[in-house]
C-alpha cells in the first residue's frame, strides 16, 4: 500500500525519494537528543505523482518542457505558468486528501502551519535546490492547508526552478516533490547558521545571520541582518545592524511586516549566550550529518527550533591530510595553467612526474607549502618565486604571513637530492650563459626526440602487468630528461635574458618591456611553430570547396573516411595527418592524460582552420614568421643606436648583444620540455587504452573509458584480473561532474579558508578591471568569452577571454588581436607565445570570463596590465 502521508518520526534513511531532502533532514533532526525541531508530517511524493497521472494536461505540458533549452525564455515562461494553473486546478484524490486530513487532525487542528516545498534532488550532498520552490506560513485550516499544498506542487515549475533544473542536467519528470508540513513557531528572532564561514571558507567559523522576527525578513532581503563569527566557542567578530523592519505572522494568516520599536532596531538580535548556544547546536548538526550545514533557526521564549538543515554545497572540499597541523596549500593547477579538475589516473601521471609532495581536493592538486614557510629563508624563496609566477599568489601569502601563522616544520615540500639541485648546477648556468651556444638547443631536441622515437618502438613490445612496469621505469628516464642541467639551465637562461633586457632598457633608455618585441619569431619554439603550421593545412583546404563546406559540419567518428569520398579529401587528410603526426598528442588540459587528444578528435581543430581561412591571405605562415623576424631585428638595431649615444654605450652595447643572443638562441627552447613530455604520455596513453579495450572485453569495466577514474595502480590491479567496482567508477564520474562546477582556489588552509590577494588599483583608469601585463601593446576589439577551444570562431580584430591557455590553444592567438585570460603569469605558456606573436595580453584578471561578456567591446593594456569595457555586448554578438 502506497503511503501518502509520514509522520517525522516514521520516516527512515532510505525515504529521500518518498520526502524529498528537506522533509528527510527534518526527520533526521527530530530524532537527534536536544535538537528542537517543531512537530510535523510529511506529504510523500506518491502523493504528487498520483496527481500528476491523472491530469493529462501536465504530463503532456512537462513532456514540452522536457525538449527545450534554459535560453528558451518565453518558452519556459509560457509553459510554467500553465503547468502551474494545471496543477494549482486539480482536485486531491479523496484517499489522499483523507490521509492529510487525518495528520492534520492528529497534530492539532488548533495550530497553524507552515507549509514547505521538499523535491527528491533538494539538497543533496552535491546540489542544492535552495529557494526553488515555495514556502508558505503561518497557514490555517484544512482547506488553506490542502489549497497550500497545490501550490507548493505546482511551484516544482516556477521558471526558476525549470531553469535551474535544465542548467543542472535533471529530469523534469524525475524529480518529483514532497510537501513538509509543520506547527509554526513564533520566533523573537530568527536566521541562519553556517557552519562553515560562506565568505572565507574556513570550517573552524560558525557564520550566523540573525534578525527580529521570522526568517523570510533575511531571505526577502527587506532588512540587513546582525552578522556574529565564532571560533571555538569564542565571538571573533559581530555586525549589528539596524533592523528597521521584521515579518511576523498575521492573524488572518500569512506574514506581515512591522517595524521595529526604535528601541530595539540596534540591539543585538541575540544575547552572547544565545550566539554560543547556537554555535553549539550547528556544531551537533554537522557531526551528525558529517559535513558543514545551513541551517534555519528560530528562537522562541530561550528555545532554539530548527526549520531546515541542508549541506552546503559550495564549499571547495578539502585537501587530504592526516596528521592535524596547520597547514597551507597552492594550487598546482593555477602553476600549470590547467584549473580544471583531473580524472584519477591523470592525477597518477602527474604525481609519477613531479618532485613535489603533492595532495589532492575537488579533483585538483595542491601542493603542502607549510614546511618552507616555517623557516625564514623558506618563507623568501616560496614569495619570490610567486611574485614571478602569479602575483595574486604572491599578495595573497604576503598578506596572510603577516598573521604569523603556526606552521611547524617537517617534511619538505621540494625532494632535494635530486640531480637538478647540486653544486654543479650554478656552474652550469654560468657555462651556458658565458659560451651562448646557438647550436645547444637543437642538440637537446635531438637527443629528445631519439628518445621518444626508441620509446615508441619499445613500448609496443610489451602489455598485461609488463605495460605498468615499463612505464614506471620510462618515467625515471623522462625525469633525467626534463630536469637535465644542461636542458633546465638554457630555460632559465633564456629568461634571465629577458628580465636583463626589461630591467636594463627601463633604466637606461626609459622603455619598457623591449623583450617582448625582441622575442618575435625566436627559434626552436614547437609551441608558436604549432599554430603557424596550421596555416599551412588551412592553406591546403582553401583550394577544396566541397571539403569547406563538410567542414562547417564534420562528423568525428568518420571524419577521415568521408575526406577521401570528396574532391580535395586526399590532399587535406594527408595535410592534417602530417601535422597531427608531428602534434596530434595535444589538447586543451593535456597535463591529464585522460583528455582527448587531437589525434583521437581531429574535428577539435577544425574551427581553428575555416578561421584561418578566413583571417589569412594564403602563405601567412611564412608571412608572419619573416615580419616577427624583421621586427625583432629593428628593435635590436634601434635599441643599439641609443645605447651608443650614452656613457659607456659600447659595454652597455656588447652587454646588450650578448643578453639578445641568449634570449634568441634559448627562449624559444623553453617550451621544449612540456612537449617531450606530453608526446611521451600519448604514446602511454595509447599503449594503456589498448588494455582497457581488453579489460572491457572481459567484462571487467562498462567501457575503455572507465579506466580515466581509477588510478594507475588499480588499473594495474585490473588488469592482474582483481575485481572492479563499477560503483566506484561512477561515485568518481559524478565527483568528477561536481568537481568541474567548483572553482578552485590559489591558496587555502587545512581549515578550509581560501586566501585571496588582489592587486593595487591607484594607478589605474576608473572602471578598470586589473590584471598583470604580459605582452605590450594596446588595442580595441570585440571581447570573445569562449572556454573550449572547439567553440571558437574568430573573426578579425577579436580579443579573446578565457579561464585559461595551455599550448593547445596556440593556433587560435594567430587570429587574435589580444589575449585576457583568468590566470597566468609572464613566463607561462601564453604570455611567451602572446609576446612572440606580438599580441596584446593581460592575465591574472579574476573572473574575467564572468565579469567581461561575450560581444562586449573592450580595450586591452598589455603593457600597464589592465582591461576596460567599452561599451556594452554588440548586437551582432548577442544574435549568436
Amino acid at each position: 500500500m502506497q503511503k501518502y502521508v509520514m509522520g517525522f518520526q516514521e520516516v527512515d534513511e532510505d525515504d529521500l525519494l518518498l520526502v524529498g531532502g528537506k522533509g528527510l533532514n527534518l526527520a533526521k533532526l527530530a530524532k537527534v537528543p536536544g535538537i528542537r525541531v517543531p512537530e510535523g508530517f510529511c506529504v510523500t511524493t506518491n502523493a504528487y505523482k498520483r496527481m500528476v497521472e491523472g491530469n493529462s494536461s501536465a504530463a503532456e505540458l512537462m513532456e514540452r518542457l522536457a525538449a527545450l533549452e534554459s535560453s528558451d525564455a518565453d518558452e519556459i515562461r509560457l509553459l510554467s505558468e500553465k503547468l502551474r494553473k494545471a496543477i494549482e486546478s486539480t482536485e486531491i484524490p479523496v484517499e489522499i486528501e483523507q490521509e492529510i486530513a487525518d495528520s492534520f487532525e492528529q497534530q492539532g487542528s488548533k495550530f497553524t502551519y507552515a507549509v514547505r516545498s521538499s523535491a527528491t534532488a533538494e539538497d543533496l550532498p552535491t546540489a542544492s535546490f535552495a529557494g526553488q520552490q515555495d514556502s508558505y506560513l503561518n497557514i490555517h485550516g484544512k482547506g488553506q492547508l490542502l489549497r497550500h499544498i497545490r501550490k507548493c506542487w505546482a511551484s516544482l515549475f516556477t521558471e526558476r526552478a525549470v531553469v535551474y533544473r535544465i542548467q543542472n542536467d535533471f529530469d523534469h519528470q524525475k524529480v518529483h516533490l514532497s510537501v513538509v508540513v509543520q506547527q509554526m513557531v513564533f520566533p523573537q528572532a530568527s536566521g541562519i547558521l553556517f557552519t562553515a564561514d560562506p565568505v572565507t571558507s574556513n570550517r573552524k567559523v560558525v557564520s550566523i545571520d540573525a534578525s527580529f522576527g521570522l526568517g523570510e525578513a533575511l531571505v526577502s532581503g527587506i532588512v540587513s541582518a546582525d552578522n556574529y563569527k565564532v571560533r571555538e566557542r569564542q565571538i571573533i567578530q559581530k555586525t549589528v545592524s539596524v533592523k528597521k523592519l521584521a515579518v511576523y505572522p498575521s492573524d488572518s494568516g500569512g506574514t506581515e511586516q512591522r517595524e521595529v520599536p526604535l528601541e530595539q532596531r540596534e540591539q543585538q538580535a541575540l544575547s552572547d549566550e544565545q550566539i554560543l548556544a547556537l554555535e553549539g547546536i550547528g556544531r551537533k548538526i554537522e557531526a551528525h550529518f558529517g559535513q558543514p550545514q545551513d541551517i534555519e533557526w528560530c528562537l522562541v521564549d530561550e528555545s532554539i527550533y530548527i526549520v531546515q538543515s541542508r549541506p552546503i554545497t559550495t564549499l571547495y572540499p578539502l585537501p587530504e591530510t592526516s596528521d592535524g597541523k596547520y597547514r597551507l596549500y597552492l594550487s598546482v593547477g593555477h602553476q600549470q595553467m590547467m584549473t580544471e579538475p583531473i580524472n584519477p589516473l591523470g592525477m597518477s601521471f602527474f604525481v609519477f612526474l613531479s618532485n613535489y609532495n603533492l595532495t589532492q581536493a575537488g579533483g585538483r592538486l595542491f601542493m603542502d607549502l607549510s614546511p618552507e614557510l616555517a623557516s625564514v629563508t623558506g618563507r623568501a624563496i616560496i614569495v619570490s618565486s610567486l611574485g614571478s609566477n602569479d602575483p595574486l599568489m604572491k599578495d595573497a601569502l604576503t598578506n596572510f604571513m603577516k598573521r604569523k601563522p603556526p606552521f611547524s616544520k617537517g617534511k619538505r615540500m621540494y625532494k632535494l637530492g635530486n640531480e637538478l639541485f647540486t653544486w654543479r648546477f650554478p656552474v652550469e648556468l654560468l657555462k651556458l650563459y658565458r659560451k651562448n651556444d646557438r647550436r645547444l638547443a637543437s642538440q637537446l631536441i635531438n637527443y629528445n626526440e631519439a628518445s621518444i622515437r626508441s620509446l615508441e618502438w619499445r613500448i609496443q613490445t610489451v602489455s598485461g602487468d609488463g605495460l605498468f612496469e615499463f612505464i614506471e621505469e620510462d618515467q625515471e628516464q623522462l625525469k633525467k630528461e626534463i630536469y637535465n642541467q644542461e636542458s633546465f639551465g638554457a630555460i632559465m637562461v633564456g629568461i634571465y635574458a629577458v628580465n636583463w633586457l626589461n630591467k636594463q632598457m627601463e633604466k637606461w633608455l626609459g622603455e619598457k618591456n623591449v623583450a617582448d618585441t625582441l622575442s618575435q619569431s625566436v627559434a626552436h619554439n614547437v609551441t608558436s611553430e604549432m599554430g603557424l603550421e596550421l596555416l599551412d593545412v588551412a592553406d591546403v583546404v582553401r583550394n577544396y570547396p566541397e571539403v569547406q563546406a563538410y567542414f562547417e559540419h564534420p562528423r568525428k567518428e568518420t571524419f577521415f573516411e568521408d575526406l577521401e569520398k570528396m574532391h580535395g579529401g586526399a590532399a587535406v587528410s594527408a595535410a592534417l595527418k602530417e601535422y597531427l603526426e608531428k602534434y596530434g598528442m595535444r589538447c586543451a588540459g593535456e597535463i591529464d592524460i585522460t583528455k582527448t587528444r587531437w589525434s583521437e578528435d581531429p574535428t577539435i581543430l577544425v574551427p581553428v582552420i575555416l578561421g584561418n581561412i578566413k583571417n589569412f591571405e594564403p602563405q601567412a605562415h611564412a608571412a608572419k614568421v619573416a615580419e616577427g623576424k624583421r621586427k625583432a631585428k629593428q628593435k635590436e638595431q634601434e635599441l643599439l643606436e641609443r645605447l651608443a649615444k650614452l656613457p659607456w654605450g659600447e659595454r652597455k652595447i656588447k652587454q646588450t648583444k650578448h643578453m639578445i643572443g641568449l634570449l634568441q638562441n634559448f627562449l624559444g627552447y623553453r617550451e621544449y620540455p612540456k612537449f617531450n613530455f606530453i608526446k611521451r604520455y600519448f604514446l602511454y596513453k595509447q599503449a594503456l587504452m589498448k588494455e582497457a579495450v581488453l579489460l572491457c572485453e572481459k567484462g571487467g569495466i562498462q567501457t575503455p573509458q572507465d579506466v580515466y577514474y581509477l588510478s594507475f595502480e588499480e588499473f594495474r590491479d585490473a588488469v592482474n584480473g582483481k575485481n572492479i567496482d563499477q560503483q566506484v567508477i561512477e561515485k568518481r564520474k559524478a565527483d568528477y561532474r561536481y568537481y568541474e562546477k567548483l572553482k578552485a582556489p590559489r591558496l587555502m588552509t587545512s581549515e578550509g579558508e581560501e586566501i585571496f590577494g588582489s592587486y593595487q588599483m591607484d594607478k589605474l583608469p576608473s572602471g578598470a578591471i586589473p590584471g598583470i601585463a604580459v605582452s605590450s601593446g594596446i588595442v580595441e576589439g570585440r571581447a570573445r568569452v569562449i572556454l573550449k577551444m572547439e567553440d571558437a570562431h574568430i573573426e578579425p580584430g577579436d580579443i579573446l577571454v578565457t579561464a585559461f591557455t595551455d599550448p593547445s590553444w596556440t593556433p587560435l592567438f594567430i587570429s587574435l588581436s589580444g589575449l585576457v585570460t583568468e590566470v597566468g603569469g609572464r613566463m607561462t605558456h601564453g604570455a611567451v607565445i602572446a609576446r612572440e606573436y606580438g599580441l596584446p595580453a593581460v592575465v591574472g584578471v579574476m573572473d574575467a570570463t564572468k565579469t567581461i561578456k561575450d560581444g562586449q567591446k573592450i580595450r586591452i593594456n598589455g603593457s600597464e596590465g589592465y582591461v576596460e569595457v567599452l561599451e556594452k555586448q554588440t548586437e551582432k554578438s548577442a544574435i549568436q
